[in-house]
């Protein structure tokens, strides 16, 4: 089968590999679509903490199941070859205290398929944990589905926020993470939700999935602070303008994947006066499987939001593509015979 490797920082290629083997309690899929995101890229220039190389990226993924590893098939798992299913990428080693303590997503040994150290889906078929494998409803669009995976890391998202009713809500970045923490924020009570994004076409995807207030500057906006401010860039110039934007009393969340070792300024005397609170979100925690749900209910406009499909030979165009803004949503489908543009 072939698979795309990322051989080392900066480097990648395509590659003939032996078709993998479900070990115990695994699951063999038959990749259907994987979405590139930032972290991809992060990954792929040696700027995400504890990549290993060589690593076939992808972690965004759904596919059909081949073929079931060694005790799949007792009362704890409900599959069977010919399932489609969406994959949370993210394991774990539950035994540090992290682990212990309900903080999976916090592990120190936190390992990512297509992240970290374990191989991803950007390849013909993969191997998951059977845990990490979640059936899909016949009827779901198998494709769109892959946006599960991002989706359920803002519910993580929104989980660590406060979530009250009649919030003002400023959201930079309309990618693909900002545009789902914007419609969630419309599903928590918000009172008014604003993206901020440099780039128009985003704005109009923005505007598909029901966005009412588009920027591209917040100073361009109908108010001045927010009560919750989510930067999902992880530009440092924009975190450095959404803190401050935030209202006192105010949350700035640091959701979007900045370089480890980038730095950004900020007023400590304001975040003590004001008593601003900054969180964090990671990955994905208890959350999954509420967004398997959430998408099958029509929670998000999964149709508006990918734009291009591409074969496993058009990857390094699909990641030039991504770092150029080009699109929407870009994904990989391993098993196409051609490239399609699916929004023009």
């Amino acid at each position: 089968m072939r698979a795309v490797v990322f051989t080392s920082q900066g480097e990648l290629a395509l590659e003939e590999r032996p078709r993998p083997t479900p070990g115990y309690k695994e699951i063999l899929i038959k990749t259907a679509a994987v979405g590139i995101c930032g972290t991809d890229t992060h990954v792929f220039d040696g700027e995400f903490e504890g990549t290993i190389f060589p690593l076939v990226p992808g972690h965004e993924a759904t596919g059909t199941i081949v073929a079931l590893g060694e005790a799949v098939n007792d009362k704890v798992f409900d599959f069977a070859v010919g399932d489609n299913v969406a994959i949370n990428p993210s394991t774990t080693c539950g035994e540090c205290e992290f682990c212990i303590n309900g903080h999976q997503n916090l592990c120190r040994f936190w390992n990512g398929l297509g992240v970290v150290a374990s191989d991803g889906a950007s390849q013909e078929y993969f191997v998951a944990p059977a845990s990490n494998v979640y059936k899909l409803k016949p009827e779901t669009d198998i494709y769109e589905a892959a946006l599960i995976e991002p989706l359920a890391c803002a519910i993580r998202g929104w989980d660590v926020l406060p979530r009250r009713l009649g919030d003002h809500v400023l959201v930079y970045g309309a990618g693909t993470m900002g545009l789902l923490m914007a419609q969630l924020a419309t599903r928590t009570g918000a009172a008014s939700v604003t993206i901020i994004d440099l780039n128009p076409d985003r704005l109009g995807v923005a505007e598909e999935c029901g966005i009412d207030l588009r920027y591209t500057s917040a100073d361009d906006a109908d108010r001045e602070k927010w009560d919750v401010v989510i930067d999902c860039t992880g530009n440092l110039r924009a975190i450095e303008d959404g803190l401050t934007r935030v209202k006192p009393a105010g949350f700035f969340q640091d959701f979007g994947v900045a370089p480890a070792d980038g730095t950004a300024k900020f007023s400590p005397f304001r975040i003590y006066r004001d008593e601003i609170s900054i969180v964090g979100t990671m990955a994905v925690l208890n959350s999954f499987g509420r967004a398997v749900e959430m998408f099958e209910a029509g929670a998000v406009n999964a149709t508006a939001m990918i734009s291009h499909s591409f074969t496993l030979d058009d990857y390094q165009q699909a990641l030039d593509l991504f770092r150029a803004g080009t699109g929407r949503k870009l994904q990989i489908r391993p098993n196409d015979a051609e490239s399609r543009v699916l929004i023009p």
